[in-house]
C-alpha cells in the first residue's frame, strides 16, 4: 500500500517555502502522492451542510488562505522529480471543462506524467451561487465534463455535443503524457458518489471516513456497483483518508483493498522544520505500509 500526504494548499501549507520544503521531504521519505483540495469561495456563515463532518461544519476557517490546487501543485511538481501530485479534489462543475482539460494536461506534461485528477461535484450552494453556476444537476454536469475532457485529451481534432458542453473540430494541446489519459478519481462517500466511481471513474478518493469498517463497506459497495456495470473493479485506484487512523489499521485497510492511505496533516509554519516533520510521519507510517 502506498502512502499519500494531503498537506498542501491551505493555511501554512499555502506558503511557497513550505510547499517546496514539504514536497522535497515527502519525495525523499518515500511518499507516493501529494494531495491538494479546492474551494474557490468560502463564506463566514454557510447554510450548506459540509458532508464530511458530523456537525456539518468544515474545519477550515473562512479566512484561511486556500490556493488554487492546479497552481499550488505545479510548484510542488517543480520542486520534485518522481512523487505524484493529485487534486483531492477539484470541484469540476465549477470549471469550464475545456480550460480544465488544458490546465490538467499542462500540469501533467510539466510534471512528466505525474498528475492524478481528483474531481467532485461540490456541496456548497453559496459557492456555486457566487460563481453563477447552477447547483442542480451538478452530478450530470461533472460526468459530461469528464467525458468532454477525455475527448480533448485523446483526439487531435475534437468534437463533443452534450447537454452542457459543445465544441466542434477544435485542437487543445498539449496532450497528457500517459497514452493521452489522466487518471480521474472521484471524491465523495455517498452512494451516489460511488455510483459515479463505478460508472466512469478511474478510482475513488474516500475522504474523512469514520473507521476501517466504513472503508471496507464502501469499497465493497464500489465492487458490487462495478460488477453490476460490467466493469472489473480491480482496475480502480482506491485512496482513502480517515478521521482517526493508526499504523495498526494498515493491515485491515490493505485487506479491504485500499491502494493508498492519505494522511491529512497541517505542516509547520517554519519551512525549516518541514523536513523533520515529514520524516517524523515517515518514521511512524512507512514500516507499517512497507
Amino acid at each position: 500500500m502506498r502512502l499519500g500526504l494531503h498537506a498542501l494548499g491551505i493555511g501554512t501549507g499555502a506558503r511557497r517555502a513550505v510547499i517546496d520544503a514539504v514536497a522535497v521531504a515527502a519525495e525523499n521519505s518515500g511518499f507516493a502522492t501529494l494531495w491538494a483540495g479546492e474551494h474557490v469561495v468560502m463564506v463566514d456563515r454557510p447554510e450548506s451542510r459540509y458532508p464530511y463532518a458530523d456537525d456539518g461544519k468544515i474545519a477550515v476557517p473562512a479566512v484561511a488562505d486556500w490556493l488554487d490546487p492546479m497552481i499550488g501543485l505545479s510548484f510542488a511538481a517543480a520542486a520534485t522529480h518522481t512523487i505524484g501530485v493529485a487534486t483531492g479534489i477539484v470541484l469540476l462543475p465549477e470549471h469550464n471543462p475545456v480550460l480544465m482539460a488544458k490546465q490538467a494536461a499542462t500540469l501533467d506534461v510539466m510534471s512528466g506524467g505525474r498528475l492524478m485528477l481528483g474531481v467532485g461535484i461540490g456541496w456548497s450552494r453559496e459557492e456555486f451561487a457566487a460563481l453563477g453556476i447552477p447547483f442542480g444537476h451538478r452530478g450530470e454536469r461533472a460526468a459530461e465534463y469528464v467525458a468532454a475532457m477525455r475527448t480533448l485529451w485523446r483526439d487531435d481534432v475534437a468534437t463533443f455535443d452534450g447537454e452542457f458542453v459543445h465544441f466542434d473540430s477544435i485542437r487543445v494541446n498539449p496532450k497528457p503524457v500517459r497514452d493521452r489519459r489522466i487518471p480521474v478519481v472521484l471524491g465523495g462517500n455517498s452512494d451516489a458518489a460511488l455510483r459515479r466511481v463505478a460508472a466512469w471513474g478511474d478510482g475513488w478518493y474516500g475522504f474523512n471516513l469514520d473507521g476501517v469498517d466504513v472503508v471496507a463497506e464502501r469499497i465493497e459497495a464500489i465492487r458490487a456497483l462495478c460488477r453490476d456495470a460490467g466493469r472489473d473493479p480491480a482496475g480502480l485506484r482506491l485512496a482513502v483518508a480517515l478521521r482517526e487512523v493508526d499504523p495498526s489499521h494498515v493491515d485491515a485497510l490493505v485487506g479491504a483493498g485500499v491502494d493508498e492511505l492519505v494522511l491529512v496533516e497541517s505542516p509547520p509554519e517554519d519551512p525549516g522544520e518541514a523536513a523533520e516533520w515529514v520524516a517524523g510521519l515517515a518514521r511512524r507510517w512507512m514500516p507499517a505500509v512497507g
